[in-house]
């Protein structure tokens, strides 16, 4: 056969994913129209269309694609990330990065739904469940929440629920992350409820309060034990929230052990990037009493219809299950994946792992902090885990 008998193959027009030439005369013909340009006259309003063709470069291969993509990239400068504030720098496992954050198989969030497919993710959540509660010392958490400001949000309106106070106000720890703060604000306003900002030790007047928020570490680095603070609002039957580092919680005295009823916190330090800012995956955890009231999903230990241990949604009253009137959150998709990577984080490095990094972590802010002092800055406070507040003087 002579090269002339082959037709020329069209690489700029075929893609690998989409319909044929072929399959797209046999949708055409189905729907009775003569072309794709017949197609879109009768459905796309002329008014609203250009008029004419877009002044688009001529078309790159993928390969010179990439390439352009990669010149464009290398213009980026690559700086190191003081944002602070609740986040963090972290180092990924390649084990973790390459079985689970490249693996396409793990990316879906709403597989969880489908139980009898996904026992493997199920099982993630579970042991980030798992973590959670046992850094917390709260005895149920849920398998995750968007980030540390919304599960914030979603603890006071938790509180709200579930307290017997009847007051109409919030407290809000001045320590508390500032983001934190604003989103806290955002959520109470529509629902009439006041906020108070202040210092827990000096402006917390219990009984003005259905519930407070602690930060633990402060912002500025402080920690304190709010145990009395949390007795005196139950006293006054409001509810004690505290947002923690749960990195910080492998080596600090544990909300639960405070008398907290719920805690909240970010897990970016687990593993993940900063990403800009995040979000990043958040927890929530609170007391037996109050696991009905908790937002989001959970997960729980079942048995098949074989008599095997199996993972499933428990306490399905919540998300898409929800009768109208009874939902205790919208959130949905919370960050699955970086739950997973969570989850996973603390597996790779075991208890005794994550407790070394906390104590490399604080020996590492120990030597900034002895070193600045050494310059004559003064530095603040003088018992920290990872943070430090450093008189600079006047801008």
């Amino acid at each position: 056969m002579s090269a002339d008998a082959y037709e020329p193959y069209d690489f700029a027009n075929r893609r690998h994913i989409g319909p044929s030439p072929e399959e797209i005369a046999e949708m055409l013909r189905v729907v009775g129209v003569s072309s794709l340009d017949a197609l879109i006259d009768e459905t796309v309003p002329k008014d609203i269309r250009l008029g004419k063709a877009l002044d688009f470069d001529r078309p790159l291969s993928e390969r010179g694609a990439l390439d352009r993509l990669r010149e464009t990239a290398n213009k980026n400068r690559v700086l190191t990330s003081l944002i602070g504030q609740g986040y963090h720098g972290t180092i990924m496992p390649p084990a973790i990065q390459r079985n689970i954050l490249e693996n396409p198989a793990w990316y879906t969030a709403y597989t969880p739904y489908q139980p009898e497919v996904s026992q493997g993710r199920l099982e993630a959540l579970l042991n980030f469940q798992t973590v959670v509660s046992d850094l917390t010392g709260l005895a149920i958490a849920n398998a995750s929440l968007l980030d540390e400001a919304t599960a914030a949000a979603e603890a006071m309106g938790l509180a709200h629920r579930v307290t017997k106070s009847k007051a109409a106000a919030y407290f809000v720890d001045e320590n508390c992350l500032p983001q934190t703060i604003a989103v806290v604000r955002t959520r109470a306003e529509p629902l009439g409820w006041r906020i108070i900002v202040g210092d827990p030790f000096k402006d917390l007047e219990p009984v003005q309060v259905f519930g407070a928020l602690f930060q633990y570490p402060g912002v500025t680095g402080h920690f304190h034990d709010f145990a009395d603070a949390i007795a005196k609002l139950h006293e006054a039957k409001a509810i004690a929230v505290v947002a923690a580092d749960p990195l910080a919680l492998t080596l600090l005295k544990p909300p639960g052990e405070m008398g907290a009823d719920v805690a909240v916190g970010s897990m970016q330090r687990f593993g993940m990037p900063t990403g800009y800012g995040g979000p990043h995956a958040a927890y929530i955890a609170v007391k037996e009493s109050y696991k009905r009231a908790l937002p989001g999903r959970l997960v729980g230990v079942s048995v098949d219809s074989r008599g095997n241990r199996a993972y499933r949604l428990a306490l399905q009253t919540r998300e898409q299950h929800i009768r109208r009137g009874s939902a205790t959150s919208n959130i949905c998709t919370a960050q699955v994946l970086s739950a997973v990577i969570a989850s996973m984080y603390a597996v790779f490095h075991g208890p005794k792992g994550l407790k070394a990094i906390a104590e490399r972590v604080h020996r590492k802010a120990g030597r900034l902090a002895d070193g600045l002092a050494s310059l004559g800055f003064s530095i603040a406070p003088q018992e920290f885990f990872d943070t430090v507040t450093v008189e600079v003087g006047p801008y």
